[in-house]
């Protein structure tokens, strides 16, 4: 197996897909958006990174960052506070060629300079609008035995519902592809089909002086997107090789699929299938274990720490310092860091942002296919 301590590089892409959720994406990056009680979505790539012995690691932000930075800090949770390499952000307009990009091509060109520093031989790019526990350790080894130029990870599964019929702000790109073997032979840009497809995850494997000549070949020519602009032209004399990954992923394509993919996680064998193996490392939060005041009411929910739980509580994920007070009920409710449920309140299908309040006595409901989302720091 190959030692990747020193021989990979991460590259993470925390806005992709900011279009697909507006409502979660006001106050953040796709990337920072809170998940299964106590994490964050870039969470899950950065650890999987880390556990690979990756330990250098850019995001390239675009817009909406604050979130983002004030999540990961230094990067002392996954052992990235380091001299040499560690966690680097690169905002838009830090330097005079960092700009707010619009495909990959434009956001590698703008750390080009950066990426012909770095020693590694290998890189590897993510987008960050799913939670997945990977072993990018397996996936090097698989793109070296190969021979790849490049390599992408894809599942066979059916294209998501919400990126078949987006919404009006969607103008982002997704990607299916036919194989011969293991080589990947023809990619589809946004297509309809239903039915099983090879989709992609947008997650490349390269060599990092293949990146850079790609960079510098496409810029040129006034490209932005590296799969349909760079990847999807050259099939014919790269060799690109497909990685199959089986394990389980929660994709978030929508509102209606944030919330469904928070209740699968209420499911032991989905929750377990996702941190199995490799631990998942978040920002720690210094808080008291949660509290369950008697004539309290908890079933089939995931809790955070910090929570004060006097009412009653079914199907719910809770994150960190969410209070339920007396009498107040939520079932099937989705609740961020810090919500307080006033007495007697009632909710069903309620996703709530952050600090957000719910005045005593309110009754909110949604349904099952259409969840009523609440502001950060409204008060209802």
């Amino acid at each position: 197996m190959v030692n990747t301590q020193a021989e990979a590089l991460g590259i993470i892409f925390p806005n992709s897909y900011d279009s697909l959720v507006p409502e979660l994406v006001s106050d953040r990056s796709m990337s920072s958006i809170p998940f299964a009680s106590r994490y964050r979505l870039c969470d899950f790539l950065i650890s999987s990174m880390v556990h690979a012995g990756i330990s250098n690691i850019s995001l390239l932000v675009r817009n909406n960052y604050h979130s983002l930075m004030d999540h990961l800090g230094s990067g002392r949770e996954w052992d990235l506070a380091r001299k040499k390499g560690g966690l680097n952000i690169f905002p838009p307009f830090a330097q005079k060629n960092l700009k707010i990009y619009t495909g990959r091509i434009e956001a590698l060109e703008s750390i080009k300079g950066f990426l012909a520093t770095q020693h590694e031989k290998y890189i590897i790019m993510a987008d960050a609008n799913m939670a997945i526990n990977i072993d990018f350790k397996e996936l090097i080894q698989a793109h070296i035995d190969s021979k790849a130029d490049m390599t992408m990870v894809y599942r066979k599964q059916e294209i998501p519902e919400a990126l078949l019929y987006p919404n009006s702000n969607f103008h982002e790109f997704y990607y299916t592809f036919d194989l011969d073997g293991t080589r990947v032979k023809k990619i589809y840009v946004n297509p309809k089909e239903h039915g099983e497809q090879n989709f992609s995850f947008n997650i490349y494997v390269c060599e990092r002086e293949t990146l850079i000549r790609i960079i510098d070949e496409s810029y040129v020519h006034g490209y932005s997107y590296f799969t349909r602009d760079v990847i999807a032209r050259h099939l014919s004399d790269m060799n690109v090789q497909a990685y199959e990954y089986d394990g389980y992923v929660a994709q978030i394509n929508s509102v209606k699929s944030y919330f469904e993919e928070n209740m699968r996680l209420l499911q032991e064998e989905n929750l377990d299938q996702l941190f199995k193996g490799n631990s998942i490392y978040t920002k720690v939060r210094d808080d008291n274990p949660t509290r369950y005041v008697n004539g309290s009411c908890v079933k089939n929910c995931l809790v955070a720490d910090g929570c004060v739980i006097e009412g009653e509580i079914e199907n719910c994920v809770l994150f960190r310092g969410v209070k339920i007070g007396k009498g107040a009920k939520a079932k099937n409710c989705v609740l961020f860091q810090d919500t307080k449920v006033g007495d007697g309140a009632s909710l069903e299908y309620i996703i709530t942002d952050k600090n957000v309040t719910i005045s005593p006595n309110k009754y909110l409901s949604g349904n099952d296919s259409f969840q009523v989302y609440v502001a950060k720091g409204q008060t209802v």
